[in-house]
């Protein structure tokens, strides 16, 4: 996820007045009834394009019946929030069941996802700790935070502080997290014949 910079702080939005709201250009996520415009760096847009590229290979050499969308939203349960993934992948046999889906590009089920990407930038905390709790809340089975910048706190990504990327699989209900950092080779549950590194993303 890109830099964010909140537009409203005392007028709070439901997620109906949002969908209303939410304009074509730009990007925006909505926290706790408080819009927030994604306000990414050129190197965080560079590091989407390159997993979105490698992303679709996979889907397309595997024959998956997903689709990547990097402008969905996600809806949080009984919340007026809802995050604009910086990847996000859909399985299109779920897609029926989504009551948003048609009319606003937005989901609600975690069945629908089966892969979430968010890029890290200052606002690291959101995606390791809110955003990380949330999708493993919807049961996404597979989370990647992409920490190009090593920007993580000790706790999540070790000392010294480096790059990484933690995929995060949802196993019996709970994330279970696995780092990896430099030359690693990824390990990813949903594409099993990637053969990607961090260096290689990171250097892109």
């Amino acid at each position: 996820m890109g830099d964010t910079m909140a537009l409203t702080a005392t007028n709070l939005m439901t997620f109906a007045e949002f969908l209303d709201w939410n304009p074509e250009n730009g990007r925006y996520e909505l926290i706790d009834g408080v819009t927030v415009e994604m306000q990414p760096t050129g190197k965080h847009e560079e590091v989407i394009a390159f997993l979105s590229g490698e992303t679709f290979l996979q889907i397309r050499s595997l024959k998956l019946p997903y689709f990547l969308s990097n402008s969905t939203l996600v809806k949080l349960p009984n919340q007026d929030s809802a995050y604009c993934p910086d990847i996000l992948v859909l399985d299109r046999n779920f897609l029926s069941s989504e009551p948003l889906w048609e009319k606003s590009s937005t989901i609600t089920k975690g069945s629908s996802v089966r892969l979430v990407v968010e890029v890290v930038s200052t606002n690291w905390r959101d995606d390791y700790v809110y955003k990380m709790t949330d999708y493993e809340s919807l049961g996404i089975p597979e989370y990647w935070i992409v920490d190009y910048l090593g920007l993580g706190g000790k706790r999540y990504i070790g000392f010294p502080k480096q790059p990484t990327i933690t995929i995060c699989q949802l196993i019996d209900g709970e994330y279970q997290l696995q780092l990896f950092k430099g030359n690693d080779r990824l390990i990813s549950p949903l594409f099993p014949q990637l053969n990607l590194t961090p260096e290689q993303i990171f250097q892109s």
